[in-house]
């Protein structure tokens, strides 16, 4: 059975009966008598909408496509899926992305996104957000707090006030796509979240990312089961950390077993799509350590090596570990060659030298994985 919160004016603790705080009877009624609340609901002024909707609705109608990042587990890779999805979203220069971080206790969106000690300009037009790129723009509560070791001690009530605030205050401008990075489980935030995006009409859906192992499928089963309560449309299940694919002999090993037959049987069963696998890939935590797009740096960085058509070797070569201006300004223009990673041959000037053949990169797993979902989500997208 679902432990589902009741209406929003009828307390967790009143008798099932309930008319409900708002109810001319409420405090009055028969079944009134012995309730806890009792006394508040007689005594309580009838309380009207919440005037913050309307400019929530307002600020939030120049935002095409919103899609929220969820799962019920913590630690399966939200933030990270959320920071490369809007980095995906915001390769086409023509795409406006914003990144809204209301992972209020544990905000690792600033981290991720390479902006630690970036702050929230404010006007008397709202809150500025902080630009990754010239389309793509990020809101996080890391923004607000003296250190990255600051702790958030706040209870339901004021978070809920800051996500408000995110939503009406911020100056997002004119978005094709806000993606919307969660903490884990189905409480405040979440419902939160549903309420106030669901009068705006424009709410794509969630993305729920978990990873293979059951005991994480567990929890992500309850939070698709929160979207269907709260009437979320559900874009599809992203099964993070699927696997591990050795860069030298493309093998791939289950890290996480999927003990009880993983991401996409879970989908299956609960009629949801699958938008995908995204494979273990050391360098994602390396990217998102130096607040680094993943899937740009390894666009360019895929090969260990170039293979040497002369007698060459790296031990040869003038400058085996140190490449010249001329080969990082390849590295940077071409799409097809590789020379970022020491210690192979570079060479002089990759342009001119004999020795080398370049070869076309391939693209790695993960990125072909990201670049994969992404495409389904923008594809599952109700068209504005």
């Amino acid at each position: 059975m679902d432990l589902v919160e009741k209406s929003e004016n009828v307390p967790e603790n009143a008798p099932e009966a309930c008319p409900g705080t708002d109810s001319d009877q409420a405090g009055k009624a028969a079944s009134c008598q012995g309730c806890p609340n009792q006394a508040i609901c007689a005594s309580a002024k009838p309380q009207g909408p919440d005037p913050d909707l309307v400019p929530i609705a307002n600020r939030m109608s120049g935002v095409k496509h919103k899609i929220l990042v969820l799962s019920g587990k913590g630690g399966v890779g939200k933030s990270t899926v959320s920071a490369q999805l809007s980095y995906a979203l915001a390769a086409n220069e023509d795409t406006q992305v914003g990144l809204m971080d209301v992972d209020i206790c544990g905000p690792s969106i600033p981290k991720i996104m390479g902006l630690e000690g970036e702050s929230v300009h404010r006007s008397q037009s709202g809150w500025s957000p902080v630009f990754v790129e010239d389309n793509l723009a990020v809101m996080s509560v890391g923004f607000l707090l003296p250190s990255n070791s600051s702790a958030v001690i706040w209870r339901g009530a004021k978070k809920n006030g800051l996500i408000k605030q995110f939503l009406k205050d911020v100056e997002w401008g004119d978005l094709d796509f806000l993606v919307v990075d969660t903490p884990p489980g189905t409480s405040d935030e979440h419902l939160s979240l549903a309420q106030y995006l669901k009068l705006t009409d424009t709410v794509d859906g969630a993305v729920v990312v978990t990873t293979p192992q059951e005991v994480a499928l567990m929890d992500v089963r309850k939070e698709i089961n929160f979207c269907k309560k709260v009437g979320m449309n559900i874009i599809g299940v992203v099964e993070n950390m699927s696997g591990y694919v050795c860069p030298k002999c493309d093998k791939c090993s289950q890290i996480f077993a999927p003990s009880s037959g993983g991401a996409q049987k879970m989908a299956d069963e609960m009629g949801v799509p699958f938008l995908g696998s995204i494979p273990i890939d050391p360098r994602i935590g390396k990217a998102c350590d130096e607040g680094k797009s993943f899937i740009e740096v390894r666009q360019t960085c895929n090969i260990p090596w170039h293979v040497c058509t002369g007698t060459a070797s790296p031990a040869r070569c003038s400058i085996a570990r140190a490449p010249s201006p001329a080969c990082v300004w390849t590295l940077q223009h071409s799409a097809s060659v590789c020379v970022s990673h020491a210690p192979w041959c570079t060479c002089t000037c990759f342009a001119h030298c004999p020795m080398l053949t370049p070869q076309e990169v391939p693209t790695s797993p993960a990125t072909a994985a990201y670049r994969r979902v992404t495409e389904r989500i923008i594809a599952s997208c109700s068209p504005a």
